[in-house]
């Protein structure tokens, strides 16, 4: 069975396209007009093995965060809808990724009630190239409300704003992925006592 999903999202402010294939091989084709945001996601895709599109055309001449913020909020409901009934997967996912003097550790319960806990280092620097730092957050919040799920995203050190924030999609991605994935044990089962996710 596919596990494909995809939203079109319009508003006055943003128009996105997300397209993802949670059992691809990781190619990506993102444009966002977000140059470290687009890399961001690519991480998303190459690292969680996922086939990602991400087509967004926002108010850049404002600044990015309607363009960020939109195009999270397709990426959680695209990755969502592509989760379909949930049945066979491992359901939770967790990952520690080092990048350079930064660590990102990342779990993920695929549980259908959203929740967020975010920590990082504070006095980050505020920008990278066109990138609010303080996005990242807020990133992760548009993300969970949409795909309904319960993300704890832990930074317990780093120095470089660059390396902190990539080690948490490069981490994010791989927690997906094995969250995701069917369990060959797990076939025809729904990961839960409750009998729903």
């Amino acid at each position: 069975m596919s596990r494909v999903g995809r939203v079109e999202r319009t508003t006055k402010e943003t128009s996105v396209l997300v397209e993802i294939d949670l059992d691809g091989t990781g190619r990506t084709d993102i444009a966002t007009g977000v140059g470290f945001f687009d890399h961001m996601l690519d991480q998303l895709g190459r690292h969680g093995l996922f086939d990602l599109t991400v087509k967004t055309d926002g108010d850049l001449h404002i600044d990015s965060h309607h363009t960020i913020e939109d195009t999270a909020l397709a990426l959680g409901a695209a990755f969502k809808q592509a989760l379909g009934d949930k049945v066979g997967i491992y359901r939770f996912g967790t990952c520690s990724v080092p990048l350079d003097e930064s660590l990102a550790q990342v779990t993920v319960d695929l549980s259908g009630r959203p929740y967020l806990v975010h920590t990082e280092p504070e006095n980050m620097a505020p920008m990278i190239g066109e990138y609010d730092t303080t996005m990242t957050r807020h990133i992760l919040e548009s993300f969970v409300a949409q795909a309904q799920v319960a993300l704890h995203v832990h930074v317990p050190y780093g120095r470089n704003a660059h390396h902190i924030v990539e080690c948490q999609f490069k981490a994010l991605a791989r927690a997906l992925r094995y969250a995701s994935e069917r369990d060959p044990r797990a076939a025809g089962i729904l990961p839960s006592t409750k009998g729903a996710l």
